[in-house]
């Protein structure tokens, strides 16, 4: 369940990116562009995320 909320996340987060840099494109508006691009980062955190260390004592 875990992993199909990441991926559902990461979608909604590249569609608002991809949403923000049209808008943005389209009016001239720049702050729409940055909001794009803080959503697109946060699709590639959601995608790739943390890893996990597994620490193994002897």
């Amino acid at each position: 369940m875990k992993t199909f909320l990441r991926i559902i996340l990461a979608v909604a987060f590249l569609f608002i990116a991809l949403s923000f840099y049209s808008y943005g494109n389209t009016t001239g508006a720049f702050i729409f562009v940055v909001l794009g691009f803080c959503f697109e980062g946060l699709f590639w955190f959601q995608l790739f995320g943390k890893k996990k260390r597994v620490v193994h004592h002897p």
